[in-house]
């Protein structure tokens, strides 16, 4: 079963860039859960699974010399949904079908992304911190950061369209 979660159904063994097919697993899931509860229903997975990517990360990580093999993912899917939970809650608030808010979901995705990539300040700290807690948390902060850039991204495009 901590297999089963850590690589998000087995999509960590996807080559090559097995965080970047963790990831685009991860996107279906975050459609269903959008319309069986909305942004709300989405949250409350989120944080459901990142109790139990930390228990099976931890499973799978003990006693072995590598803290965060590529195939665990479900870090990933954490942070891929932080990101995407903007999108979820501008699609409820302005009554659109969230597939309408399909650039929103291309930013989460690319800029998600970037920032586990590339793991700029709080995604580093955390990624350096080892153990479940820093796989869990590095992507995290790289899903609020995507996030953040989404709702930044989404209040130009309006203001764009609006002049």
């Amino acid at each position: 079963m901590s297999r089963l979660i850590a690589t998000w159904f087995y999509s960590g063994y996807l080559k090559p860039a097995p965080g970047t097919w963790g990831s685009l697993a991860a996107l279906p899931f975050a459609y269903v859960l959008h319309l069986l509860g909305g942004p709300w229903l989405l949250l409350l997975a989120t944080l459901a699974i990142f109790a139990l990517g930390y228990w099976a990360t931890g499973r799978e990580t003990a006693g072995k010399a590598d803290h965060d093999p590529s195939e665990i993912v479900v870090d990933e899917v954490v942070g891929q949904w932080l990101a995407l939970w903007p999108v979820s809650y501008g699609a409820v608030f302005a009554g659109a079908d969230v597939l309408r808010l399909w650039p929103g979901i291309l930013a989460a995705f690319l800029f998600f992304r970037l920032f586990d990539i590339w793991k700029p300040g709080p995604v580093g700290w955390a990624d350096r911190k080892g153990g479940p807690m820093g796989v869990m948390l590095d992507d995290v902060f790289a899903g609020i950061a995507a996030g953040g850039v989404v709702i930044v991204l989404a209040a130009l495009a309006h203001l764009v369209l609006l002049t």
